[in-house]
């Protein structure tokens, strides 16, 4: 069977973690490795606020990795990472085989987090819109019998 690529988010408790990144990618590649997958890219994604609390936690920390294996494999990877109690969620998708050289090259470039990282700049000088004061057209209302009133 040939194998597939597949990228990977895992969603780590910052908590267990407790900012040791590198021991936490550490985890998530024995697991991994243990199931015969063949780790191509990984880093952290970001830590931040999440919209409402997994396990309990209101902060988690992305970790994204792209790794080669069979699917046959993923049942094990998906049961290893349930039991594993830093892994707060996770979540593997199969890349296509037209992606994966343009995804792994966007996964190790240094720079792409930095740019997801910068805000967009905030435009201080241009059009201004004003707001409309002038009222607005009414629509005639219909009554019951179907006449029409202003």
């Amino acid at each position: 069977m040939a194998a597939n690529t597949y990228e990977c988010m895992f969603l780590l408790d910052p908590s267990k973690v407790s900012g040791d990144v590198a021991g936490a990618a550490k985890q998530v590649e024995a697991i991994l490795a243990k199931n015969q997958a063949e780790v191509l890219a990984s880093r952290q994604w970001d830590e931040r606020r999440l919209a409402y609390p997994v396990k309990g936690q209101k902060k988690g920390l992305y970790y994204l990795t792209y790794f080669r294996s069979e699917g046959k494999n993923l049942v094990n990877i998906e049961r290893d990472c349930a039991l594993n109690e830093a892994i707060l969620r996770y979540l593997a998708l199969r890349v296509h085989p037209k992606m994966v050289d343009t995804m792994l090259s966007l996964a190790r470039d240094e720079h792409a987090l930095a740019l997801q990282a910068v805000p967009e700049p905030v435009a201080t000088e241009g059009p201004v819109i004003e707001e409309l004061d002038a009222p607005r057209h009414k629509r005639p209302r219909r009554h019951e019998d179907g006449e029409h009133k202003s």
